[in-house]
């Protein structure tokens, strides 16, 4: 791997400019002068609670010629430096959206948000709304009753209120409690989800104080009853200390003699641009998505113009109060890159590995640095390609490499392991692994309830769906690109296709935004195309094609907050055309939202989309049907999305990939048996001197 640093500053700007490139990140000084020049426009002893200072993307047509200016080498025209905030007046409902000028030193604009808008959470207030959950007088006496043992560590998991539409205007918490191993109380990190109580406390973010406490059903009805002293289950933890860890398990170390193959270059102080095997693409982070790639290009052709993670939910089963609303927007209620974990190397990541640092806001305003948010790294997978001409017994074979750009969140409970991975083919794959802890709840002994599963005694972790939603803004050989489905069918009975065997593929584009679902039945492909653009060896446009699992639809009815909210989560594709600022697939606002704001009122517009600059949004998702083995803590869940170029290339980029060969990977023979060498018999025949074909010998 190797490293360099340049610095960007437009060719003509402002004396106040401050020098980067438009798609860096805010450095720390961007977001303390913002915070600033929102503070200014009140009273001195104003208080803020500060939700998101972010980097205002540019306009994309001011944009678009900046990177083609760039690319080519020309002069780069000037584009503003500005910056989106999303704030409250502390401790009110007073929540305004700004977009501040940093080029100019001022707030272009400062508007006041209506009601059933609110803002995501933050550490600050999650930690807060914990304190005062239980602090409060009549949670501890709701406790009291259970009486535990003297010592037990009471926990508060915060949970965005959601949506039911009943008294439910104000911004509120609803809190789950549960207690640590009572007989090791000084465990801080005992597993408290084995031990979920019914209590639960709804914290109201205004007047900072519990306004109700509900109890939470424990049978197979509606029915709640009063807390009372019962049997505590042992614990069941999963951490190694508390495991016999098996003993035969031999080292596995991934060791690059010669360092990585790829290069990142730091530009200014927080972008990056990384290449790797005739890959190229910009890195940014922030609050809600997490990273996001810009400019992404293969051996110079432009492809994506930008993809990130854009939204994700997970409703839950249980109709019952309070667990009727459970259903998290991770990014938008809380944010991947607010969630983001400090990478440990040799944990998290293996090999030769290089960290991405951040800088966020913080609820003061202040800049909030995130170290190793980011870690990119190699890894082998496997055979790329391969043939063994079985008459000569010579194999060709290339393994696979990739690149991997990934970052880690936690949840509270749960845990996504998300990351972008490059191949040597020109595929790209978006790949999230979900794992964790399952959010659990009481169930008395002896019940039994078909929406969940018993993974501890007395504890019921909820069947619930995880819906994802991947914004791809493709730039395939240009902007002008358009969305067709391609089926199989099978050719009628004919003359010509007397054995009924022949089918074909046909192609369908799609003129207008609109939501698409995949069909196993005809095998419908999606396939994002550039028409002007052709391949020389078949003269069919290039493309990349999509490669996604099948998943299951929101099931919460058409009626319900769930379904409303949730704008991605009822179609395997959306196709919208580009707007600036449409970015979330849920709406810019999660957090109690009423939905109307998200994707599915985009596709609404039918706006044509056919060779035009559209945006995709692929939706993939797992149905969580809970199982004993995912607790205490579950194993990967492992979701891919793919893809992969259709005529791009004109023929495998990947055949100039070196061979694979045994000098070079040092594998290590264990077989003690006699070596076995295979190789098939053939037969073959020549060409004499008169022209005839002379059979037969036979080659071994």
């Amino acid at each position: 791997m190797s490293t360099d640093q340049i610095s960007y500053a437009p060719m003509t700007a402002p004396a106040k400019q401050i020098p980067a490139h438009p798609l860096c990140p805010l450095t720390a000084a961007e977001i303390k002068q913002s915070g600033h020049l929102i503070r200014i426009l009140y009273p001195a002893k104003t208080n803020f609670a500060f939700k998101v200072i972010t980097l205002e993307e540019p306009e994309k047509a001011q944009l678009v010629p900046y990177l083609d200016a760039e690319h080519s080498g020309g002069r780069l025209p000037y584009i503003e430096r500005k910056v989106f905030v999303c704030y409250y007046l502390r401790n009110t409902d007073i929540f305004h959206e700004a977009i501040v000028n940093l080029s100019q030193q001022r707030v272009e604009s400062n508007v006041r948000l209506g009601p059933n808008v609110h803002g995501p959470g933050d550490w600050e207030e999650i930690l807060l709304v914990e304190k005062i959950a239980l602090e409060d007088e009549g949670v501890k006496a709701e406790i009291a009753k259970l009486e535990l043992p003297k010592g037990t560590a009471v926990i508060s998991d915060p949970w965005i209120y959601g949506s039911d539409g009943v008294n439910d205007d104000r911004r509120m918490y609803q809190c789950f409690l549960y207690m640590r191993d009572p007989n090791d109380p000084s465990n801080m990190d005992s597993n408290h989800y084995a031990f979920p109580l019914a209590i639960s406390p709804v914290v109201d973010c205004v007047d900072l104080k519990v306004i109700r406490i509900d109890m939470c059903p424990t049978g197979a009805d509606h029915a709640t009853k009063e807390p009372q002293a019962s049997w505590i289950p042992p614990p069941n933890e999963y951490t190694p200390e508390h495991q016999s860890l098996r003993t035969d398990l031999k080292p596995l170390n991934v060791v690059q003699p010669e360092g990585a193959s790829f290069k990142v270059t730091k530009v200014g102080e927080t972008g990056e641009i990384i290449e790797w095997q005739k890959w190229s693409f910009r890195v940014g982070f922030n609050q809600r998505e997490g990273v996001v790639l810009y400019d992404v290009r293969y051996a110079g052709r432009s492809v994506f113009y930008r993809l990130a993670l854009s939204d994700m939910n997970i409703p839950y089963g249980d109709p019952r109060a309070p667990f009727h609303k459970k259903a998290a927007f991770d990014l938008g209620d809380a944010g991947a890159g607010a969630m983001a974990n400090n990478l440990k190397l040799g944990c998290d990541c293996l090999g030769s590995i290089h960290y991405l640092s951040a800088v966020l806001s913080s609820a003061n305003g202040e800049p909030l640095p995130m170290d190793n948010v980011i870690c990119v790294h190699e890894q082998d997978a496997g055979i790329g390609w391969k043939h063994t001409n079985y008459r000569t017994g010579r194999a060709a074979v290339v393994r696979s490499r990739e690149l991997v750009v990934q970052s880690i969140i936690t949840v509270a409970n749960y845990e996504y392991i998300m990351a972008f991975m490059f191949n040597q083919a020109g595929e790209l794959t978006y790949e999230v692994r979900a794992t964790g802890i399952v959010s659990t709840q009481p169930i008395d002994e002896g019940v039994e309830v078909p929406w969940g599963t018993i993974v501890h005694p007395g504890v019921l972790a909820v069947h619930h769906q995880h819906i994802f939603s991947l914004r791809v803004d493709p730039a395939i050989d240009g902007h002008a690109n358009r969305l067709v489905y391609d089926e199989i069918h099978p050719m009628p009975v004919s003359d010509f296709n007397p054995h009924g065997v022949g089918y074909t593929v046909s192609e369908t584009p799609v003129p207008e935004s609109a939501g698409l679902d995949a069909n196993p039945a005809t095998a419908r492909t999606f396939k994002i195309l550039n028409e002007s653009s052709r391949n020389p060896v078949n003269g069919k446009a290039v493309g990349y094609r999509i490669h996604a699992p099948p998943f299951q639809k929101m099931v919460a009815a058409p009626t319900s907050f769930h379904h409303k909210r949730a704008e991605f989560a009822d179609h395997d594709l959306y196709v919208t055309r580009y707007r600036d600022g449409e970015l979330h697939a849920g709406g810019r606002y999660t957090n109690q939202s009423r939905g109307g704001a998200g994707v599915r009122a985009w596709a609404a517009r039918r706006d044509p989309v056919l060779d035009a600059d559209l945006v995709l949004w692929l939706q993939f998702g797992l149905q969580h049907v809970t199982r004993a083995e995912d607790f205490p803590v579950m194993p990967c869940e492992v979701l891919k999305v793919s893809l992969k170029p259709i005529n791009f290339f004109d023929r495998n980029p990947a055949l100039d990939v070196p061979p694979s060969l045994q000098a070079v990977n040092r594998s290590t023979l264990l077989l003690t048996e006699e070596e076995q060498q295979h190789r098939q018999p053939a037969v073959e025949g020549r060409v004499g001197e008169d022209g005839t074909v002379v059979c037969c010998s036979s080659k071994l």
